[in-house]
């Protein structure tokens, strides 16, 4: 009889849901945010709203886990309540690019982090140490993840345990560590007008980048104790924390640098640091950003695959039966396909472009899934659940309406990475039916 494998706790699960949201986009997106919007109030705005969205779609997911509790989040959630194909596009974007996409941004932003350190930026050959550290890491972190499966769970452990404390040492360094600049303020007018803009949208898009992984828990409901009960807490609670601090560390960077020389930066956090510590102090928070990076390129690196080895499972089994054989459960060919999209990101990409369309792609699925709370309570009344969406039907449509204003949007602003979106959700459509043709044709060997 195989031994049971031992189910992590509320806390574990709590620890994975803000390990998973905490990574690139709160340490880069505030210059692309003050490029067009220039004042605090609708700054802090952003990531306020983009919390309550994040905690809304927490809420709803809640009652989801509870009805269909199963690993693999979106690609779960939607072959149950729409159709096995609206699964498997959702699943498509997990294997190709909803985790490739954040790790080749974690990447892009350690090498402009970690290169600051160690190199003058304005330095001839700055670009090239970038990359290099960019792609060294997906190489390294990939490496310790397809060697063991005890390895990559322990490393991953011990990474993320650095990332809640690193935020708050900063926050707390940088409000009492130096003298303060004057915080952007251009008058009431001008912030109602910028909650209302186009650039608002854009930037609410970066923003919602940065909560990305809200949902982590429900990646691995099936390896959660009493999943129906902590799962929702887990995703609720890591939420609400994260956002706690999202909003204080965005204050914090505007309160420590000048909003004329965050604009267009991808390294804010190390801006900040040296307007505050000096040159000593850039290179310490240099390097425990780099840290949190590395815990982000890892954590996907780990999870990315588990959702395709999933999906696979349930898709082409005849093939995945096969291919299990070669290294048992460790899904091999999904960590080195993901990491293989992420480089090829990395040097054809810029991070503008991998964030705008990775948001984009992103709100499509969770958009979707979101609304399936109106089918569960419809059409699946047969299905008891131990927990029910807070605020109900409020809740979801506060999250559908806001990411649908952030769609439209991105797709009238940004029509390229949109298109560029949609078109990878018209290319799952063919390998769904690809692999369901292959599938048969293993089966009847």
């Amino acid at each position: 009889m195989p031994q049971q494998t031992k189910k992590h706790s509320l806390l574990t699960a709590v620890t994975v849901t803000i390990s998973t949201m905490i990574g690139t986009g709160v340490f880069t997106s505030l210059g692309f945010q003050v490029i067009d919007i220039e004042s605090t109030l609708p700054i802090l705005a952003l990531w306020m709203i983009g919390g309550i969205i994040a905690t809304a779609g927490a809420l709803t997911y809640g009652e989801l886990t509870s009805a269909f509790p199963r690993s693999g989040g979106e690609y779960n959630f939607l072959s149950n309540l729409y159709h096995p194909i609206v699964g498997f596009l959702s699943g498509f974007l997990s294997a190709t690019v909803a985790f490739a996409a954040p790790i080749a941004l974690a990447a892009m932003a350690l090498g402009s982090y970690f290169g600051g350190v160690i190199s003058e930026k304005d330095a001839s050959n700055f670009e090239s140490v970038q990359m290099i550290i960019a792609l060294g890491a997906i190489v390294l972190l990939t490496i310790v993840h397809i060697i063991k499966v005890s390895l990559s769970g322990n490393f991953q452990k011990f990474i993320t345990s650095l990332v809640v404390l690193l935020i708050l040492g900063l926050i707390v360094s940088i409000f009492f560590g130096g003298e303060p600049t004057a915080l952007p303020s251009l008058g009431l007018s001008y912030d109602m007008n910028a909650l209302l803009s186009t650039p608002f949208a854009v930037s609410l898009i970066y923003v919602s980048y940065s909560y990305s992984g809200w949902n982590g828990a429900a990646y691995i409901t099936e390896e959660i104790e009493n999943p129906k009960k902590n799962v929702p807490l887990a995703l609720v609670l890591g939420t609400m924390t994260v956002m706690v601090l999202y909003v204080l560390l965005n204050f914090a960077f505007l309160y420590a640098a000048p909003i004329s020389e965050l604009k267009g930066q991808v390294d804010v956090g190390l801006i900040a640091a040296g307007k505050i510590f000096g040159t000593s102090g850039t290179v310490i928070v240099g390097v425990l950003i780099s840290i949190c990076l590395v815990s982000a390129i890892s954590g996907m690196i780990f999870i990315g695959p588990r959702v395709t080895q999933r999906m696979m499972k349930d898709v082409i089994p005849n093939i995945y039966n096969r291919y299990t054989s070669l290294r048992k459960e460790l899904p091999l060919i999904p960590i080195l396909f993901q990491s293989a999209v992420a480089i090829f990101m990395v040097v054809t990409y810029t991070f503008p472009q991998v964030l705008v369309y990775i948001g984009f792609t992103l709100s499509l699925s969770t958009t979707a899934t979101v609304f399936g709370i109106f089918i569960l309570r419809t059409r699946h009344k047969h299905i008891e659940t131990s927990y029910k969406t807070f605020g109900y039907p409020y809740t979801p449509i506060i999250f559908i309406l806001f990411e649908l204003w952030m769609l439209t949007h991105i797709l009238m602003d940004k029509p390229g990475e949109s298109i560029a979106g949609l078109v990878t959700v018209a290319i799952g459509f063919v390998v769904y039916y690809i692999a369901n043709y292959y599938n048969k044709s293993f089966e009847n060997k």
